[in-house]
């Protein structure tokens, strides 16, 4: 198989970089859930639309693991991907422009702005592997002060997909309050076992990595991007579906490769290849391991008397989408969302692409955000 090509430290973001579209807001230190206090955290992020003088018209967009605060939006300065939800905002689309002032932050822990891994320590030196264990809390109150800081005391919507969804459901239930309407997609109320245990090889592949250093691999011109680019390749075969993969690619050769003559590739395998060395040019491994843990801390009900009590608690309107074909954050985990929750909205979202169906499906999910934001 091809070997993941290497990056410099310029693929990650950085004060005096380009900053393409992105905002920036110190929101001071952060009380973490497991103690400890993280100093001086800035949360990038990027706005669409006008807020409204009362502030009622806020919409909260939550990005995925290896997702950012560029929701749409072309490649470009600051920008080495196009937007991950092409068509959803502006004017007439599902968060309508004219109508919303739609806001999307780049995750604490990130490596698109937002203080993380590779952040300056009050020492001024990178964080690298002494950066704290966060929680996907500890990422909500960074997104709870960025709220403050942008005079928002309650949102008109929260909602995302994925890792994404996972912050929406906190926000639901840890700050019910501030959250009017919340939209989960293709997510879950807490890590099941199958979900860590898949996360586990990625994080070990990483780890494993002899360029790894601890997580102090800055300044070094080799980065764990071997090890990384294992962990995408776990990562994203979880994301599509069987049927898709084979459908798809079946056992055909890579063209002018042999795979049984040594050496030679599948599609699939070359498939899975040109994901790992996309992810390499634009994600920082530290934060991909960050991030994976903080997944697998997810547990809406945690400290709430379980998840049923914790999404009881929650009055604004609350709606769960589940893709058919998701392996992932299978449909029976947003079923069982709906059953514990009366008066929780459902909607299924058909695709054949698996767990990414709620990236690819553009026309049902659009349909799905208009219904649950009141637009439709």
């Amino acid at each position: 198989m091809t070997a993941t090509p290497t990056r410099s430290t310029s693929a990650v973001w950085r004060a005096g970089d380009p900053v393409g579209d992105r905002l920036f807001a110190a929101v001071g230190d952060l009380s973490l859930e497991r103690g400890g206090v993280l100093p001086d955290v800035t949360v990038a992020y990027e706005t669409w639309g006008t807020l409204s003088p009362s502030g009622d018209n806020a919409v909260l967009v939550e990005h995925a693991l290896t997702g950012d605060s560029h929701v749409v939006g072309e490649v470009g300065p600051g920008h080495a991907s196009p937007g991950w939800w092409p068509g959803l905002i502006g004017p007439g689309a599902p968060l309508d422009t004219n109508e919303l002032f739609v806001v999307a932050s780049n995750v604490l822990g990130g490596c698109q702005g937002s203080t993380g891994p590779a952040s300056a320590d009050p020492d001024g030196r990178p964080w690298g592997g002494r950066f704290p264990f966060i929680t996907i809390r500890d990422q909500v109150a960074a997104e709870v002060a960025l709220a403050d800081a942008l005079g928002i005391e309650r949102w008109h919507g929260v909602l995302g997909g994925s890792m994404g969804g996972m912050r929406a459901l906190e926000w639901a239930t840890g700050q019910a309050e501030r959250v009017e309407r919340t939209l989960v997609l293709a997510s879950t109320p807490y890590a099941t076992a199958d979900q860590v245990a898949w996360c586990l090889p990625q994080l070990l592949a990483i780890r494993s990595d002899p360029a790894y250093r601890g997580g102090d691999y800055y300044g070094y011109e080799d980065w764990p991007v071997t090890g990384m680019g294992i962990a995408r390749r776990i990562a994203h075969t979880t994301y599509r579906h069987e049927g898709e993969l084979d459908d798809r690619f079946g056992r055909s050769p890579r063209a002018g490769e042999d795979p049984l003559g040594g050496g030679g590739r599948y599609d699939v395998e070359s498939y899975l290849d040109h994901h790992a060395a996309k992810l390499a040019r634009r994600f920082d491994p530290n934060s991909y391991v960050v991030l994976t843990e903080a997944m697998n801390s997810h547990d809406v009900g945690r400290g709430r008397g379980g998840v049923a009590s914790a999404l009881r608690a929650y009055r604004g309107a609350l709606h769960v989408a589940g893709v058919t074909t998701d392996r992932l954050y299978p449909l029976r985990l947003s079923e069982a969302m709906v059953a514990a929750r009366t008066g929780t909205e459902f909607s299924v979202i058909e695709s054949r692409f698996g767990h990414d169906g709620f990236l690819i499906e553009t026309d049902q999910v659009g349909a799905v955000i208009a219904r649950s934001l009141g637009t439709a």
